[in-house]
This record gives C-alpha cells, structure tokens and sequence, in this order.
C-alpha cells in the first residue's frame, strides 16, 4: 500500500504534468510558424530588398547560398517558398556568367541575376520545375536571388532595379 508521502507526490507530479501541458497547449498556435520558418531556413539567412527604378522598395528574407553545397542543393526538394522569401546565391568576389537549372524543384521560381553593384542585369520568369535545361544569366553576376513565381511580376521588379545587401557594393 502506498504512503501518504509517495501519494501526495504522485499528486503534485499529476498536477505539475497539467501545467506543463496547459502551457504546451498555449504554445500551439506559434508552432506552425515556427514550423514554416524552419523549413523555409535551412542554412545561414539575411534580408535584402529590392529597389524599383519607380522608388518602390520590396524587403526579402533570404538564405544564403555562399558555399558549393549550398549552392548546389539550393531549393531542390522544397515544396513551398512563402511570399517575401528567397534564396541568394552568393558566388564570390568577381562577376562572372553563371547558369542554373531546376533540377529536383518542385515549385516555379523568378530567377533574379544581379551584378556586382546591385543592378539586376535579367530575370528569368516562372521557370519550369524539375526541367534540366539551363537558365543564363545573360552576362556577368556576382549573385541570383530566387522567388517565387510570379513575384517579379507582380512587384514591377526589372532589369536596372536595385539590389540591397551588403554583398553587393558599388
């Protein structure tokens, strides 16, 4: 039979568990943004923003693809990429012609190619998922922001618009 002493702290246990099960409760409805914001960022993330020509001005969260892993995963596998978020690809100190594709992507994207300075020098539009044919950035880049399709659009984003971030200068 069990003591008074082992019964009083079965009880203060039970109502100890009911608390903290009441405060996990309270935290449920934050756990979906979470959970998007940890499958959004799965590496090193920042914020940029593009500047229309117009003055327009459209901020992003990115992740940052600085290193060959990254850069060669970048969004493959995803299923959604939110509105207002992005990938920049980071590819060194020079500009230089770069190609991608969208092998293993499952959602459309605007590729943006962005010289040195920060001018967008192309954009490719709604790209094609899973497609293997390459996408040019149409001369020297020193980085490619990718959203979702159709944000170009729908911001007025153009080639000459403004990219703000610290690895672009000039």
């Amino acid at each position: 039979m069990p003591s008074a002493v082992t019964t009083d702290l079965a009880l203060a246990d039970l109502r100890l568990d009911r608390r903290r099960l009441l405060g996990a409760a309270l935290l449920l409805p934050a756990v979906p943004a979470f959970a998007a914001d940890a499958a959004f960022a799965q590496g090193e993330t920042g914020q940029l923003a593009i500047v229309t020509r117009s003055g327009a001005r459209h901020p992003f969260v990115v992740e940052i693809a600085n290193t060959p892993e990254t850069r060669s995963r970048g969004l493959m596998f995803r299923r959604e990429l939110p509105e207002g978020r992005g990938m920049l690809f980071e590819f060194g100190a020079r500009e230089t012609e770069v190609s991608m594709w969208m092998k293993n992507t499952y959602i459309p994207l605007d590729m943006v190619f962005i010289r040195a300075n920060g001018l967008i020098n192309h954009i490719a539009e709604n790209t094609t998922p899973f497609s293997e044919a390459t996408i040019s950035s149409n001369g020297p880049v020193k980085g490619v922001l990718e959203v979702i399709a159709g944000t170009a659009r729908r911001l007025g984003i153009a080639a000459g618009d403004r990219v703000e971030h610290p690895f672009f200068r000039g």
